[in-house]
């Protein structure tokens, strides 16, 4: 379900992670490498970025499958960033909310971006409607799975919770919630990085001077690619990356720190 790509460091045009790569995001929309549910990605697509000397990202998002968006193309090849969040998107419910419902969300100066499905939804998350406020709920950018846990994101980043603590927090809530929920998430206020494995695959390439990708697969054959393990989180900034084992639900004992600085 869907492929997503975060990217911070020096400024460079959109396509160079997108469009650019012999297996970018753009080539993932229809022959991904590493999906382990779904083949073809053809359901949306979208990209936020950020422009310089303004925090909120400016978003491009289209219904339809990224091939067939002729714009694209222009606009991934002239437009400049230090930071973006793209993603395809292969829909649990094919049409629901269209353009709405693709990939980036946001809100101030957040982008998110949800790779993966939950179980039984909307019923299986009904309960947790309760920890959001009702204004949170009518401000739902769409009536599907991803944006439902874009608000139990954001409601925690408004409480003042870093940025891995509320993807950790909101991982954990849902899948015990709804058992075997796909919860990688992708995060980003365009200075850092902040990613889940839940359930699918993600992986990160660190380089001082090219910058720090994270994504659900490589899109070369680089060796510094390095893969996620399953039930991690990753937070990365410009000079490391640090993983932390996600606890399941249940449990209570906190986890180890990895860090892995870039060389």
């Amino acid at each position: 379900m869907c492929r997503h790509l975060a990217y911070l460091g020096p400024e460079e045009p959109l396509g160079t992670r997108i469009a650019g790569p012999p297996h970018g995001l753009y080539r993932q929309s229809w022959a991904p490498r590493k999906q382990q549910y779904g083949t073809v990605n053809a359901d949306g697509f979208g990209v936020g970025w950020y422009a310089p000397g303004d925090p909120v990202p400016a978003r491009y998002r289209r219904a339809g499958p990224i091939w067939a968006d002729l714009s694209f193309a222009d606009l991934a090849r002239v437009v400049r960033t230090t930071c973006l969040l793209a993603a395809v998107r292969d829909a649990t419910l094919s049409g629901a909310d269209a353009e709405a419902a693709a990939a980036p969300f946001a809100s101030g100066a957040w982008l998110f971006s949800h790779n993966g499905a939950v179980p039984g939804w909307p019923g299986s998350l009904a309960p947790l409607t309760g920890t959001l406020s009702p204004a949170d709920l009518l401000s739902l950018e769409a009536r599907n799975d991803s944006a439902f846990v874009w608000a139990l994101v954001l409601a925690r980043l408004r409480a003042g919770d870093d940025p891995g603590q509320a993807l950790a927090d909101t991982v954990r809530e849902v899948a015990e919630a709804a058992p075997g929920a796909r919860l990688n998430l992708l995060l980003t206020s365009g200075d850092g990085i902040a990613a889940t494995t839940w359930g699918d695959t993600l992986w990160y390439r660190a380089d001082p001077a090219e910058g720090t990708v994270v994504a659900s697969e490589p899109y070369d054959d680089d060796p510094l690619w390095r893969e996620v393990p399953d039930r991690t989180l990753l937070v990365a900034s410009r000079t490391d990356v640090t993983l932390t084992p996600l606890k399941e639900p249940g449990t209570h004992s906190a986890p180890a720190l990895s860090k892995e600085p870039r060389t």
